[in-house]
């Protein structure tokens, strides 16, 4: 088992999630809701019906909405040309991925997939002046898995937003964690069908046009089911930059547990169990990093850079700096100051630390071992 010990900043009393607090499927239009339910044999635990009654209602918006998008500025949308390719922060959940893209966005030539943009992503750039100022209270705070601050106007994953859209995605898993799934259909895009495969591409390119209707920037984007993605992403964006993260394996294996019963916990539509989750965590990181290693050689060496937290969180400048040199991105001294501003901000956060058994930490040598040596870790 993991022991969890350490200071954690800003430590919350209870879960500042509440049963009217927005889910990721309450930004679902009906047919992809009606879709997930029935995939999973509408087995919805007798305790979240009171969660997911109100997403049935707020699909029926989200579908009257998303018609009134694209008849209002669809043809605009549509004739929107993005600015440059993305560039894409990757690496596996609870690496650094947040604090780095939360990081790069502070320099203004950049922009991105904010939370309302991914909880609503068919409609956002109609209904945002409509929605966003009701919704404000209902949103916690900080996220629950790491007490990171959370907002409308903060940058999340953006597969949420391709979640949504009724996209395939592994995040669907939270909605039912107890079911038992054949393979890796929704998260590994090798298996995907080729219809599912376009229709990824096409929705992705709409997603980005959306964002760019509204801001002309550079898009930054973070997930990290994207670490798996490598080759389709660029073949939809050649130019395509990629910012690698990495952490030291211990405390990332014991934070993306906790991760996962964080999640399901706030986000499922049955109580989940944690069957099996530890090896869950274990045989997850082991595809990623093999399918990465896979297709790494796609990627143009000059605009690939890999970084690892601990080095971010001791030296933020230079570490940044390193990723502006290495991406060829330039303007690194009119960012630094906004750099060294927003840091100021945070520095007093502390990231959870935490107590990973004996048995535990020799089994994650076994299994990750050769994963992380590359990067310098001795495990």
């Amino acid at each position: 088992m993991i022991g969890v010990g350490g200071k954690h900043n800003a430590e919350p009393t209870a879960n500042p999630y509440r049963w009217y607090s927005p889910r990721c499927w309450h930004g679902m239009r009906t047919g992809d809701w009606l879709r997930l339910l029935r995939d999973n044999h509408f087995r919805i635990a007798p305790t979240r019906w009171g969660l997911a009654s109100p997403v049935s209602i707020a699909t029926l918006v989200n579908s009257v909405l998303h018609r009134c998008q694209q008849v209002c500025l669809g043809r605009r949308i549509a004739a929107t040309e993005l600015v440059a390719d993305p560039i894409f922060i990757i690496g596996h959940w609870r690496s650094g991925t947040t604090l780095l893209h939360e990081l790069m966005v502070q320099d203004d030539r950049f922009t991105f997939a904010n939370t309302y943009a991914c909880f609503a992503p068919t409609h956002f750039v109609f209904s945002r002046p409509l929605i966003v100022p009701w919704l404000r209270f209902l949103l916690p705070a900080v996220r629950p898995m790491d007490n990171m601050r959370f907002g409308w106007d903060r940058p999340p994953e953006d597969e949420f937003a391709l979640l949504a859209m009724g996209l395939p995605s592994p995040y669907e898993s939270l909605a039912f964690p107890n079911q038992i799934r054949p393979g890796l259909a929704r998260f590994d895009d090798g298996s995907w069908t080729p219809a599912d495969r376009q229709r990824w591409k096409d929705q992705l390119v709409w997603f980005l046009k959306c964002i760019t209707y509204g801001d002309p920037r550079q898009i930054v984007l973070k997930s990290p089911p994207h670490t798996r993605r490598v080759k389709t992403l660029l073949e939809v964006f050649p130019g395509a930059r990629f910012v690698h993260i990495v952490r030291e394996p211990y405390s990332l294996f014991a934070s993306t547990v906790r991760l996962w019963q964080s999640l399901t916990a706030n986000q499922g539509l049955q109580v989940p169990t944690h069957a099996d989750l530890e090896e869950s965590v274990l045989a997850g990181l082991e595809q990623m990093y093999v399918a990465l290693g896979a297709q790494a050689h796609e990627i143009d060496r000059s605009r690939y850079v890999e970084i690892r937290y601990e080095d971010l969180v001791v030296d933020p400048p230079s570490v940044m700096r390193r990723i502006y040199d290495s991406l060829g991105l330039g303007g690194f001294e009119s960012y630094l100051p906004r750099l060294t501003a927003y840091w100021d901000g945070v520095a007093d956060y502390q990231a959870r630390q935490y107590d990973v058994d004996p048995g535990t930490r020799r089994k994650i040598a076994q299994r990750w071992g050769r994963f992380f040596a590359p990067y310098g870790y001795s495990i």
